[in-house]
């Protein structure tokens, strides 16, 4: 059975920071694309950023390119993200995926496995 957890989502203040770890099993982690997307109330999710299976491209939305970190540990089976620097706008839930491909840049159609999501609310 295939799993995704995200964990670290929470509550904070414009400019602060967050770091999202993505726990999976169930795949051969290292051999998956794996890729953040969000939503937010009311809109489409979207892709926030990629990383490929041995992490050496990586793919971000201009909307968080050099806020955002995506990063993997293919020995834990373990994604992450990094944000830095949040703004209101970055409020979501985010949800970590994997993909049986090579499309670092694709979005969500080509992604096979989703986690439950972890809410993350920006606010003053």
């Amino acid at each position: 059975q295939v799993q995704l957890v995200e964990s670290g989502g929470g509550l904070v203040q414009p400019g602060h920071s967050l770091r999202l770890s993505c726990t999976t099993s169930g795949i051969t982690f290292k051999y998956y694309t794996m890729g953040w997307f969000r939503q937010a109330p009311g809109k489409e999710r979207d892709r926030v950023a990629a990383i490929s299976w041995l992490g050496t491209t990586t793919f971000y939305e201009d909307s968080v390119k050099g806020r955002f970190t995506i990063s993997r540990d293919n020995a834990k089976n373990t994604l992450y993200l990094e944000m830095n620097n949040l703004a209101l706008e970055d409020t979501a839930v985010y949800y970590c995926a994997a993909q049986d491909g090579v499309q670092v840049s694709g979005g969500v159609a080509e992604y096979h496995y989703w986690g439950q999501g972890t809410q993350v609310t920006v606010s003053s």
